[in-house]
């Protein structure tokens, strides 16, 4: 009986309040009722008039009214706190799997003051926050993220209980855009790529007797053929020599260097490398099934390829179907360039 009514009201609060990044409140998407110490406060207030009615008493009847007339007046405040704000989602935001994405939100107050609002998805909230009549205050929300792909909260719920705690009054804003969740970053054991380099890495590959190096310490992700293992075992301190004829060369991260691996875990380690690279500042290109990135180096083309990877088999949140967190997955596993490829 219960799952029917949480369906059924759900889609009623879905009509109500449309999907869209930009939302004001107001009478018709703004709901009020008691808190728990309002059903006490009001449950007082019966007894009180009951006792005044029994006894009459004038100094109770007086009390009761008092108080009555504060709870009104208490529960018209709590509505206007919300009533005219306006929130805005002004940008989603992007991060690694299992990690607090943040949102960032606008709000602009109307012409009365916005007192004590917070702002909440699911576990996570905001402590709450004052905005002045015709001024605006950016906060940022963070959002858990469970898995890859894109991130949009199904509804955000603001709310203020000022001024006395008695009534709590709330709406949602249901945001259109999405923010990106990369793939977690695990540590990629050595694989050689299948993509063909030319001839720029063929040189490169072939200057074993240039004397012209740079020789730096071994970094997370260094192929092995790239150690000067003798120095090594004379010193115990691991080497790379960076040959002149590599200066620019580029190396290419490939989905396809894994094969047992699933695609999640591929995806994890890839992650893992362009994190590295981007670090690092080394060239290097990204190489996925149905999409490439050629080679360049940097800040912007490293958040290039991690938003390859967590985009990549996911389908944009659908408006008309809204579920938690709103990715929805192909099934990649099905696909025709797959059939013969083995599922972990």
């Amino acid at each position: 009986m219960i799952n029917p009514f949480r369906k059924r009201f759900r889609r009623w609060i879905n009509r109500r309040i449309p999907r869209s990044d930009v939302q004001s409140f107001s009478q018709k998407n703004i709901f009020i009722l008691p808190t728990g110490a309002g059903l006490v406060f009001g449950l007082l207030l019966v007894i009180m008039l009951l006792t005044g009615i029994n006894y009459q008493n004038s100094l109770i009847y007086l009390s009761t009214f008092l108080l009555g007339a504060v709870f009104v007046g208490a529960m018209h405040q709590t509505h206007r706190n919300l009533s005219g704000l306006e929130l805005t989602l002004v940008q989603p935001g992007e991060g690694f799997a299992g990690d607090d994405i943040p949102f960032r939100f606008r709000l602009k107050a109307g012409r009365d003051d916005a007192i004590a609002i917070l702002l909440s998805c699911e576990e996570s909230g905001l402590a709450p926050v004052h905005v002045h009549s015709g001024r605006s205050l950016d906060v940022t929300l963070p959002v858990h993220s469970a898995h890859r792909g894109y991130l949009r909260p199904d509804r955000v719920r603001i709310e203020t209980r000022f001024p006395f705690g008695l009534l709590k009054s709330w709406s949602w804003v249901r945001p259109v855009s999405s923010g990106l969740v990369f793939p977690r970053p695990v540590p990629a054991p050595e694989a050689f790529s299948t993509v063909e380099d030319g001839e720029e890495s063929a040189e490169a590959r072939s200057v074993e007797g240039n004397d012209h190096a740079d020789i730096r310490p071994w970094r997370e992700g260094d192929l092995s053929q790239r150690v000067l293992w003798k120095r090594f075992a004379r010193t115990g301190q691991m080497v790379v020599a960076d040959w002149e004829g590599e200066q620019g060369s580029p190396y290419w991260l490939d989905f396809n260097a894994y094969p047992g691996a699933d695609h999640e875990l591929r995806l994890s380690y890839l992650a893992f490398l362009v994190n590295e690279r981007g670090k690092s500042g080394v060239r290097f290109g990204l190489n996925l099934p149905g999409q490439i990135i050629e080679p360049d180096s940097g800040p912007a083309h490293a958040a290039r390829c991690l938003r390859a990877l967590a985009t990549w088999g996911e389908e944009r949140p659908r408006d008309t179907m809204a579920e938690p967190h709103g990715t929805r997955r192909k099934p990649i596993g099905n696909s025709p360039q797959y059939a013969g490829e083995g599922r972990a």
